[in-house]
């Protein structure tokens, strides 16, 4: 499919360009990560961030404004914002009141702002999060905490933005927003794939008569693959799933969004809500408000999802507080202006604190000698038997390149069962990591190499693979005393540790297919045989790697977005795992020569 943009590596900033130009008398952008703040910062109120891949727009974005949210931390396509991102974002909006944070329950999403909001709390900032879970298809009842977050989202933020405005506090805005995301519902189905930006294959493949039902907001595979179905089969199965998933009653009120996935016409959305309509009227269950549109995408995919949103009376005065912006408005707008009050202001003075210059002076080497120096250091020959401080680096610029080099690979690889964005990350965060390294050649410590290789990947990457294989350099190296060489013992206990902090944060243990199902037996590896020098050491990681690659194939996913597939996601291998066999076979490469 071919898709009207420039260079696939810059199709989020290009967008957020073209996004805040066009509606500039609402939005403007963060002058240093790719957030978007309302141009009316309201004061003395608690300020509510939402955030998470782009690619799902006018989803979140486009959900800025009046009676919704202050600013949107928006990731690469399909991917979680960097906890920079997040931070920033909050920093720029926050009016001392606290700060709410919005977004779908994804194991990046939650990883990232769960670091972004660490960030703030060290800067005294008080905050609260709210994960949606309304896909109903992606976990069972009992296991709400592990359920996606898809086009649900439009309502918390609806709820979330007018218990903010009201002037609550920061406790009881959390407690009405999680009112109202236990109140949602949401099951969609797929009818065609969505396409990643500069990616020559669709996430998914469907056949002529299929249909994923069950789909997740990011391109994910549904929980169940079937035979093509006409409109009403569709909607009564639905809406079957979604009654019987909550204690709806004759007499209940309800909203009711038909919500299309990209290319699906209104024209379909109002076929299928013209049945859910007749299913509800059976049942003796009102519907208070209905909408039929295109908030929560997946690019271009075919397909819809139907949300249900059961309210009372108090969620009813937030959800009838007027709200206004570009994509979404509700409530009386009379006298509430949806345009700008005043003279638009600039970016700099929207931000109301003086951005940190993020790469401060640090010795390093100007970037322009750092490469120069590059092209002309030469390896030392032969088997190398420790790491100084260069040889690291080098180490790891030689690993970034391997990574970008097999990011279709990746891709390809995550989308059996994923979304595809793995190795777009990937390559993202590497190339931010060469960024930095090319500036260190003059550095005498080995461990400020790892360390700000694992840190130039954490913020910037977004996605559980930023916090994760950002860790897999930083954590190890954080913390430890200065040393201009390591030897195999050393870094084998630098990566017990990075290993040590990754399930810390993470909670994956082996056999939960994920990146440890590789990591781990690398490290034991590692441990078992570092005695036997560098070159050996290493080899045996990579093995233990590989294998532990192969092992994810046979292992139903527990964390991640291969999780609601559950035994569908059996024979497949995992990304994450892929990536860390890739890295230990670029240190052995390296070192070996």
């Amino acid at each position: 499919m071919r898709k009207i943009i420039n260079d696939a590596d810059n199709v989020v900033s290009e967008m957020m360009e073209g996004f805040v130009g066009a509606y500039s008398r609402y939005f403007q952008k963060h002058p240093e990560v790719n957030a978007i703040l309302s141009r009316q910062k309201r004061q003395d109120k608690v300020a509510l961030v939402i955030g998470g891949g782009s690619g799902h727009e006018p989803m979140f974005g486009g959900f800025v404004g009046k009676g919704l949210a202050d600013a949107a931390a928006c990731g690469n396509i399909f991917a979680s914002p960097d906890p920079n991102t997040i931070y920033e974002a909050a920093k720029a909006v926050d009016n001392g009141k606290g700060v709410l944070f919005v977004y779908g329950c994804y194991a990046g999403d939650n990883l990232n702002f769960d670091m972004g909001e660490e960030f703030l709390s060290a800067d005294g900032i008080r905050t609260a999060h709210v994960r949606v879970q309304d896909d109903v298809a992606s976990a069972p009842k009992e296991r709400m905490e592990d359920r996606r977050g898809i086009a649900g989202d439009v309502f918390v933020v609806k709820i979330a933005g007018a218990a903010c405005d009201a002037g609550l506090s920061l406790e009881e805005v959390t407690r009405v927003t999680e009112k109202a995301r236990d109140h949602t519902r949401t099951v969609g189905v797929a009818t065609a794939p969505a396409q990643l930006p500069g990616v020559d294959k669709p996430i998914f493949e469907l056949g002529e008569d299929e249909i994923e039902y069950g789909m997740g907001l990011h391109g994910e595979r549904g929980v169940l693959r079937t035979h093509w179905q006409p409109a009403d089969v569709l909607a009564e199965k639905m809406y079957a799933q979604i009654k019987e998933d909550t204690d709806l009653q004759a007499g209940d009120e309800i909203c009711v969004l038909v919500n299309g996935l990209g290319s699906t016409t209104i024209t379909e959305l109002a076929i299928v809500y013209r049945k859910i309509k007749e299913l509800l009227d059976e049942d003796g269950i009102t519907v208070y408000d209905a909408d039929l549109n295109n908030y929560c995408t997946s690019q271009e995919m075919g397909g819809f999802s139907v949300t249900f949103f059961q309210i009372d009376e108090e969620l009813k005065g937030y959800y009838d507080s007027p709200c206004c912006c570009p994509y979404y408005a509700k409530g009386e707008r009379s006298g509430y202006a949806c345009g700008r009050e005043k003279e638009p202001e600039t970016v700099s003075d929207a931000v109301s604190r003086d951005i940190e210059v993020k790469d401060e002076e640090d010795g390093s080497a100007p970037a322009g000698e750092a490469v120069a120096a590059e092209e002309a250091a030469i390896r030392r020959k032969g088997v190398l038997t420790e790491l100084s401080a260069q040889d690291a680096r080098r180490m790891l610029l030689y690993i970034a390149d391997k990574i970008i080099e097999k990011k279709s690979y990746l891709t390809e690889i995550d989308s059996a069962i994923g979304d595809g964005d793995h190795g777009i990350g990937m390559a993202g965060g590497m190339k931010k990591a060469k960024e930095k390294l090319e500036k260190m050649a003059g550095e005498e410590n080995v461990y400020a190499v790892f360390e700000a290789a694992g840190k130039a990947m954490l913020m910037s990457m977004g996605g559980a693979s930023g916090v994760i294989f950002g860790s897999l350099y930083l954590a190890g190296a954080k913390g430890m005393d200065p040393k201009p060489v390591i030897t195999a013992e050393d870094l084998a206990r630098m990566e017990q540790k990075s290993l040590h902090a990754i399930q810390e944060r993470g909670k994956a243990e082996v056999g939960d297919k994920t990146m440890v199902d590789a990591l781990s037996p690398a490290v034991e590896a590692m441990e078992a045989s570092s005695r036997k020098g560098l070159l050996e050491m290493l080899k045996a990681a990579e093995e233990a790697a590989a294998q532990g690659v192969e092992d994810t194939k046979n292992y139903v996913a527990k964390f991640g977005r291969a999780k609601s597939l559950m035994e569908r996601a059996v024979g497949y291998q995992d990304a994450g795992a892929t990536s860390v066999w890739l890295i230990f076979q670029g240190m052995r490469e390296y070192v070996e020569g």
